[in-house]
């Protein structure tokens, strides 16, 4: 009869989780600012996934009137390299610069994420430096080909001058085929 009851037990059990699985998950609160450590702070990113740009710019300046807590600045960090809104680099960086930089052990909890987004903002500076130093040439290439083609234009242009006056050409019939 053992047996049975924990073969019972662990059937009951299967389908309580079968049955748990099959729930949407619950809403998530807010995070709160004081929450420390690198998992709070990954979920509030990922909670930017899902706000509305003018939901973000509310958060950006909600977090720039406080963000002298290290969990704020790293949300604002987050926030300030956000592909969908403005991006300011920069600011970011200063602002995980000084997380990096802060004895305060929350600052020091966020170390890794602060190091992992100070690389990929840096690495995105540095690609947007490329692409744009790159525009400068296509667009310096761009005006010489402009000036070559001007340039072929007035020769064109010149050569037509020249054929125009020169007098007409006598024709010359060719003799029949025989």
């Amino acid at each position: 009869m053992n047996i049975k009851f924990w073969q019972v037990l662990a059937l009951l059990i299967s389908y309580l989780l079968t049955a748990c699985a099959g729930f949407p998950p619950e809403e998530q609160t807010p995070i709160t600012a004081e929450a420390p450590g690198v998992m709070p702070a990954l979920a509030y990113y990922q909670s930017l996934q899902r706000m509305s740009v003018a939901e973000i710019n509310r958060e950006r300046a909600a977090l720039g009137a406080h963000p002298s807590a290290p969990a704020n600045q790293m949300r604002l960090a987050m926030l300030l390299g956000h592909p969908r809104t403005a991006q300011d680099l920069n600011r970011a960086l200063g602002l995980l610069d000084s997380l990096i930089k802060s004895p305060d052990p929350v600052a020091q909890s966020l170390f890794p994420l602060a190091r992992l987004l100070t690389d990929n903002y840096q690495e995105r500076l540095k690609i947007d430096a490329q692409a744009e130093k790159q525009g400068a040439q296509l667009k310096e290439q761009l005006k010489e080909s402009q000036r070559k083609t001007l340039e072929l234009q007035e020769k064109l242009n010149g050569l037509a001058d020249i054929e125009r006056t020169l007098p007409p050409r006598a024709r010359t019939t060719r003799p029949a085929p025989v």
